[in-house]
């Protein structure tokens, strides 16, 4: 079974503050990492984990204000000083090619190892091993972007009495029909993994919203998510500073994931202002009782579904 978790390694917005870093989350998906934003002191925060940057295969940017990417240049040097050969491949909104160029010409700085960078757009649906990870425009006064990690189907679950009952011998045979690969017994009949597979299941689903204030798109790409992540700078009391700057309010975040009928809200890019993230948490809870302020280098395990 593929182990899946949430870190939080920056979840304060603006700003460092003394209890939260700027944007950054880690989805570590057994032993890759996938990074979404990368704010000033993310590799600190790598430090402070139990994750290592060196697992890190790619780096997905919702968008280029400063606290959400300036953390880029010191995790690409440093893992260029822990001899890193592997490629990393870096995604954002149209510029990252030449922001990418620029940030590897600053100083001295020549990496030993290639960097990839791929421009993606709206309603990109990008393949890879095992999930997918698809791209939604948002709403924040400049181009920003939600992602969407999306988990394959699975093979359904498996029928061990219908096995037994086929006369299926137990052991490596039953670990092949449930890789959905077909077999043939001793007595030269065929047995297909759906004789004994029950429908596909669907996979894990974690969605993160980036900056971004309050967007009808939001529910459908984040419809049965396990997960949203989403931007919660200020409390209800501020709605119209936080629409203005093109953030939603605690309260707002949690009208999506309601509608969207997710799992657990996560509200993250919290204000310096708020000593007591509380406040966001209670403004949350009026509407959707799974919201969650998380602690930097909070760590969150998403189980499969049965």
């Amino acid at each position: 079974m593929t182990q899946l978790s949430i870190i939080f390694l920056g979840t304060g917005g603006s700003w460092p503050t003394v209890k939260r870093n700027v944007s950054s989350v880690a989805i570590k998906r057994d032993s890759e990492v996938i990074l979404f934003d990368c704010g000033e002191g993310t590799q600190r925060q790598f430090q402070k984990s139990n994750l290592s940057y060196m697992q890190i295969s790619k780096i997905f940017i919702t968008h280029f204000h400063g606290d959400h990417f300036l953390g880029i240049p010191g995790l690409i040097q440093t893992m260029q000083l822990n001899d890193r050969s592997k490629p990393l491949h870096i995604y954002g909104p149209k510029g990252i090619i030449e922001l990418v160029s620029q940030l590897l010409s600053l100083g001295y700085f020549r990496p030993g190892y290639k960097i990839f960078p791929h421009e993606v757009n709206n309603g990109d649906v990008l393949d890879f091993n095992g999930y997918e990870i698809k791209i939604l425009k948002v709403k924040h006064g400049v181009p920003a972007f939600a992602y969407s990690l999306e988990e394959k189907m699975r093979p359904g679950k498996f029928n061990k009495p219908k096995a037994l009952e086929l006369g299926i011998p137990e052991g490596p045979v039953f670990s092949k029909l449930q890789r959905g690969k077909t077999i043939t017994l001793e007595d030269g009949r065929k047995i297909t993994p759906d004789v004994v597979l029950g429908p596909p299941r669907k996979g894990r689903k974690i969605v993160i919203s980036g900056d971004t204030k309050p967007c009808k798109d939001m529910i459908k790409f984040s419809k049965d998510a396990d997960v949203l992540i989403h931007d919660s700078t200020f409390d209800s009391e501020l709605e119209d500073i936080a629409n203005e700057y093109g953030h939603a309010t605690a309260f707002q975040s949690a009208e999506i994931a309601k509608k969207a009928d997710v799992g657990k809200l996560f509200l993250t890019h919290i204000s310096p202002r708020y000593l007591d993230y509380r406040i966001l948490e209670n403004d949350a809870r009026k509407v959707f009782k799974n919201s969650f302020v998380p602690k930097d280098l909070q760590e969150i395990g998403v189980k499969l579904k049965k």
